[in-house]
């Protein structure tokens, strides 16, 4: 990681631009370049947006970005390679432990999503029940309105 620090920063001196004006052209901050051209990793929180600094940054000073990109993936491989097991596995520890001890209380406890398609589907159905009982009801009023009305007719025309 210092090889390509000491690169960005060896062209960026030799072309004569400061960390002010990098900073501002890549809208971050000083110390953010200061910190990737000394190949402090360790202070970024997120190891993407290095790699995007690291390739905004060579495509700025017009460095090869795709050479210094696969330098930074091979020293990421070679860095996360040497953690061992055990330590992976006490990390999942704390991070398991750090999230048991966070108090929980209704206004930061995140509510369980619930399944919503279940209510929606019965008032559906139960809509559609309704609707066909009213159909069968009003065309059998409707019949005995007609059977009716044919029987009054019949017998006033006699």
């Amino acid at each position: 990681m210092k090889d390509i620090g000491e690169r960005l920063k060896d062209t960026r001196e030799s072309m004569g631009i400061t960390l002010e004006e990098v900073s501002e052209d890549l809208k971050v901050e000083p110390s953010q370049i200061e910190n990737l051209e000394a190949g402090n990793m360790e202070n970024f929180k997120d190891v993407y947006y290095l790699k995007y600094l690291i390739r905004d940054y060579s495509k700025y000073l017009g460095l090869d970005k795709e050479k210094l990109i696969n330098e930074f993936n091979e020293y990421l491989f070679d860095y996360t390679s040497k953690i061992s097991l055990d330590d992976i596995k006490k990390a999942k520890e704390e991070i398991k432990a750090g999230e048991e001890e966070k108090i929980k209380s209704p206004y930061t406890v995140e509510p369980k999503q619930t399944r919503t398609f279940t209510p929606i589907l019965f008032y559906m159905f139960a809509i559609v029940i309704v609707a066909v009982v009213a159909y069968f009801v009003y065309s059998e009023l409707n019949r005995e309105n007609i059977k009716e009305e044919t029987i009054t007719i019949k017998y006033e025309s006699r």
